[in-house]
């Protein structure tokens, strides 16, 4: 590989992900409007670009003068509610934005791309776990406009021999404390990190959405997956597109499933703290289980992931308790 361009670099997984390709050797750049993203997350970039992927003239500048090798694009909108309430802005900055990334990349020569997608692509799943295969349909915007951008990636592979490997996440947590990076969003809508700040005493509890779905103990399930065994995927992922010049779609999750319930227990265990919860109405589609199949993903790509739910929570408090302010410390 000779130069990475990591759109959204500034963000949670962008700037994970730089950690690791500059713990690699790999040469790194960074395209990032630092709307949501922190430039003192980019640990390792040679160079880090400030500006919009709908910026045209911006994005072709970027391109010419670096000898780009292969894209990882994490930029985009991803509030799940605000995509309900204003779904223009999704396709507006989502859609627009890989359609401008992708035209960049046909214009100079650029032929693999590794693109954050998202599990809300499948909707309410009709089996447990969810494969790639399975119906996509999609109960928000955010989740429309991520399948949208797949379906212009299918169409641009066989226009334009762009490669891509798209990669539909479930629920990312954890930090690099090697690095000092860690997650913070705002608003905070994750609920490890919302459990993190319950226990700083940030917040007066956790709300636990539903107590009577029909699981074990009540409460919503969820595949939680440590944000490095997320990165290094991506980069088997640009591996795997370098060496077999084939396009492909992976779920990125654990294959395991964790009650709120236990989550909030395990937080109990890891940082010694109380974390007061109270159980609230139930949210208005919150499915009541979604686990990925990783089989895929470890045949193809030779992924597995290392690292546990006791080791999410453990990493995720050091970053927490080490940054009450976020990055604004």
């Amino acid at each position: 590989m000779k130069t990475i361009l990591v759109a959204g670099g500034a963000g949670y997984i962008g700037s994970h992900m730089v950690a690791l390709l500059a713990e690699k050797g790999i040469d790194t750049i960074v395209v990032d409007n630092l709307s949501t993203g922190h430039a003192q997350a980019v640990r390792g970039a040679r160079k880090t670009y400030i500006g919009d992927l709908r910026d045209a003239d911006f994005l072709n500048s970027v391109f010419a003068e670096n000898d780009i090798d292969g894209v990882i694009n994490f930029a985009a909108c991803s509030l799940v509610g605000e995509s309900v309430t204003d779904p223009l802005k999704y396709y507006g900055n989502n859609v627009a934005g890989s359609q401008s990334m992708l035209t960049a990349m046909r214009s100079h020569g650029v032929k693999r791309i590794v693109f954050s997608s998202t599990a809300a692509v499948y909707g309410e799943p009709e089996k447990q776990p969810i494969e790639e295969s399975d119906r996509t349909d999609p109960t928000n915007p955010y989740g429309a406009s991520k399948l949208a951008i797949e379906g212009m990636l299918k169409w641009c592979d066989r226009a334009y021999g762009i490669r891509y490997a798209a990669l539909r996440y479930f629920n990312a947590a954890g930090s690099n404390t090697d690095m000092g990076i860690g997650e913070d969003h705002n608003p905070e809508s994750h609920l490890i990190p919302l459990v993190m700040k319950t226990a700083l005493g940030q917040r007066s509890h956790i709300g636990i959405y539903g107590d009577d779905y029909p699981t074990l103990d009540g409460t919503c399930i969820r595949d939680y997956i440590h944000v490095r065994d997320l990165v290094e995927a991506h980069l088997l992922a640009l591996e795997y597109l370098e060496r077999e010049d084939r396009s492909g779609i992976f779920n990125l999750g654990s294959g395991d499933g964790y009650s709120v319930r236990e989550i909030i227990d395990t937080a109990r265990r890891v940082t010694g703290k109380e974390i007061p919860a109270l159980v609230e109405p139930r949210r208005a589609g919150d499915p009541s289980v979604l686990i990925a199949s990783n089989k895929k993903a470890a045949a193809v790509l030779g992924w597995v992931p290392k690292r546990g739910l006791e080791e999410i929570i453990a990493d995720a408090w050091v970053w927490h308790s080490g940054h009450p302010n976020g990055y604004g410390n």
